[in-house]
């Protein structure tokens, strides 16, 4: 690579960008959109140069962080990355970690996501900074970000403390040219000095280590250079400003611009929302009569100013949850100046379309067999691809990652108490959160004598953020071989006493394990069971594919009843209606003679097999789009009536 050059990167890949080029020799992280290509990208960037950096996926986020802080006592630069709810994870060491503080830079790279699109919070990373107290900074686009990852790893270094990068979705998935540099090459050796009052604190040095870490904050808050920037010249006549803070900066900037606003008050970015500048607090409280603050998601900067006429989100001026999206900050300007513009229409919402399993997806069988065997069964679950499960009413409930194990125990335990019927629990997990934080649940659940069915839906893959490899499949991040660790052998070790395996695929086989756990479960000796469900993710490349294929079709006893639909929900599995609006299709319906299958328009819908014959409901029988089928053969087990059957059967 040249010594500089311009490249076009993914806010996450210029995340990884900059932890390459600034010395970093550790990086760990458990994969979370939107943070998941961060560490791939750093894989990338290090066999470009064939520097030496360890980088890992570890089982979970507090693992991570913990392996990335002790690389940083040794002296050595140390980065971890994670989604913010991957931040509850890691609180512990998080939060003691700034106390205790760090020798190498550490980089906290918590990527948020106002919306929420992808999680089950809304949370904001920079109060949880606030909390811990570690300073924060705030990107507003890719170029930025990786701008920031140097000004973290010297401010982390300048003061012994670990400092969080902040990026939002809209950072972490958006596109900008970047420049890249020659990475820097520290050279340095790990050098580990004992100090116990320090690494090993114990209560009696808490009060002195949170004195200094007061006192790191208060000059922080006094460094110039990371005073926000102001877009005017100053000092101003405006008694009016905004302050601003990542992407809702950006969409600010370029609203006010459009707007032709820009002169009418005074514009500030905030680069690190905490802590703070105090000189620029006190100049805001003494030189503006109107603030604006416009910040995702909570009201970080808001909260600092203390005083004053401030609008924001704790005021309520600015909507106190979701994404601020251009049109409702356009909407928030225009009331701060008591105007109105027209130059930015509001956008009408178009109608979505609820998320789905992808067309052969393991866990749609194992749902399937699970709502079939027990229909008025208790469904926990669990944060991954698979909590669409309850659109095939086999979810019904899904808390935080490893949470469905305990959940499942708690539900037992509280029937049990009543003496009556014990209703059917079947908890599902998937191969990588087992690893990441199921494991001690399951142990707790065997001591507690707990009695329900766990179904470990084990797809060989982190499929849902980008099939990152978990810790039984003996790969590394890189690729390199790893030891593999067997799920087996870990369940046999936590007490339980009834383990299966099956492919889903074969509903039969896996409906009646289901049953035999049941039974397992309410015997004199029972306990828990454990179902392993194996079968590889269709969409992973790197994935074993099916032995046999299976081109299906549907048959003359179909009535209509279209259950496949309603129960399976297959991609594949099209609705007549919704296929006869689909742009560059036909229907097809009966020819009334001869039994032949023509459409409307006497003209045959390519790649789309209708039923064979004519019948009594036959306009609303189902198609099978042969664009999407992936040829599993699973939907021969699904209709009450078996009319979806196989036509013909291939070598894969």
């Amino acid at each position: 690579m040249n010594r500089q050059e311009q490249r076009m990167l993914m806010g996450n890949e210029a995340l990884g960008r900059g932890l390459f080029e600034n010395g970093c020799s550790l990086a760990a992280s458990y994969p979370g959109t939107p943070a998941s290509e961060i560490l791939s990208s750093v894989v990338t960037f290090s066999r470009e140069a064939e520097l030496p950096i360890h980088i890992e996926w570890s089982i979970n986020e507090k693992a991570a962080y913990e392996v990335a802080l002790a690389h940083s006592y040794t002296g050595k630069r140390a980065a971890v990355a994670m989604k913010q709810v991957g931040l509850n994870v890691a609180a512990d060491p998080f939060t003691r970690s700034a106390y205790l503080g760090v020798k190498g830079g550490f980089i906290v790279i918590s990527a948020d996501d106002p919306g929420p699109y992808s999680s089950q919070t809304e949370q904001d990373s920079r109060l949880f900074a606030h909390f811990a107290k570690i300073p924060v900074f705030d990107p507003s686009s890719p170029r930025e970000a990786k701008e920031m990852i140097k000004k973290a790893f010297e401010l982390s270094e300048r003061y012994e403390i670990p400092v969080m990068v902040r990026p939002t979705t809209r950072v972490c998935h958006a596109r900008q040219n970047v420049t890249c540099k020659k990475p820097r090459l520290l050279e340095r050796r790990a050098r580990f000095e004992k100090n116990p009052s320090r690494w090993a604190a114990t209560p009696q040095f808490i009060y002195d280590l949170h004195k200094l870490l007061n006192e790191k904050m208060d000059k922080i808050a006094e460094e110039h250079v990371l005073s926000p920037i102001p877009y005017a010249s100053l000092p101003s006549r405006n008694k009016r400003c905004v302050i601003a803070s990542g992407v809702a900066f950006a969409h600010t900037y370029e609203l006010l611009e459009e707007m032709g606003l820009l002169d009418r008050l005074d514009l500030f970015q905030v680069l690190l929302p905490f802590p703070l500048n105090r000189r620029f607090i006190d100049m805001i409280q003494s030189d503006y009569e109107q603030v604006l603050v416009v910040e995702e998601t909570y009201p970080v900067i808001e909260l600092q100013l203390e005083k004053g006429k401030i609008q924001g989100r704790k005021s309520g001026f600015v909507p106190r949850q979701g994404e601020l999206t251009p049109d409702c900050i356009h909407d928030v300007l225009e009331r701060f100046l008591g105007s109105a513009s027209q130059t930015h229409p509001a956008r009408v919402a178009q109608p979505g379309k609820r998320p789905s399993l992808c067309p052969g997806c393991p866990h749609r069988p194992a749902f399937f067999a699970i709502k079939k065997t027990f229909p008025k069964g208790i469904f926990p679950s669990d944060i991954g691809c698979y909590t669409l499960g309850m659109n095939l009413g086999a979810v019904d409930t899904c808390h935080c990652m490893g949470a469905c194990i305990s959940q499942g125990a708690g539900f037992y335990h509280s029937y049990a108490q009543d003496g009556g019927n014990i209703p059917p629990i079947v908890v599902t997990i998937g191969d990588s959160t087992f690893f990441h934080s199921g494991i001690p649940g399951l142990i707790n659940a065997v001591v507690q004598d707990a009695r329900f069915i766990i179904a470990i839906l084990d797809n060989s893959s982190t499929a849902m953020t980008g099939h990152q490899p978990a810790p039984h499949l003996g790969i590394k991040a890189d690729g390199t071989p790893a030891p593999a660790v067997s799920i087996p052998d870990i369940v046999t070790a936590c007490g339980v006493r009834f383990l299966r395996q099956c492919d889903p695929y074969d509903v039969p086989a896996f409906r009646s394990l289901l049953e035999e756990a049941d039974q397992y479960c309410r015997s004199e000796q029972g306990g828990v069971a454990v179902i392993i469900s194996k079968h590889s993710c269709p969409v992973d490349k790197k994935a074993i594919g099916p032995e046999q294929l299976y081109t299906m079709e549907i048959g003359e006893t179909c009535d209509g009843c279209q259950l496949c639909l309603k129960q399976f929900e297959c991609p594949a599995l099209v609705a007549p209606e919704a296929d006869s609006r689909a742009k560059g299709r036909v229907r097809i319906d009966f020819h009334t003679q001869g039994g032949g299958y023509l459409s409307s328009e006497h003209g045959e819908r390519e790649g789309v097999a209708p039923a064979a014959s004519p019948r009594e409901g036959a306009t609303r029988a189902p198609l099978i789009d042969q664009a999407l089928c992936v040829k599993c053969g699973v939907c021969k087990h699904v209709c009450p009536k078996g009319a979806i059957a196989v036509k013909e059967e291939t070598k894969a």
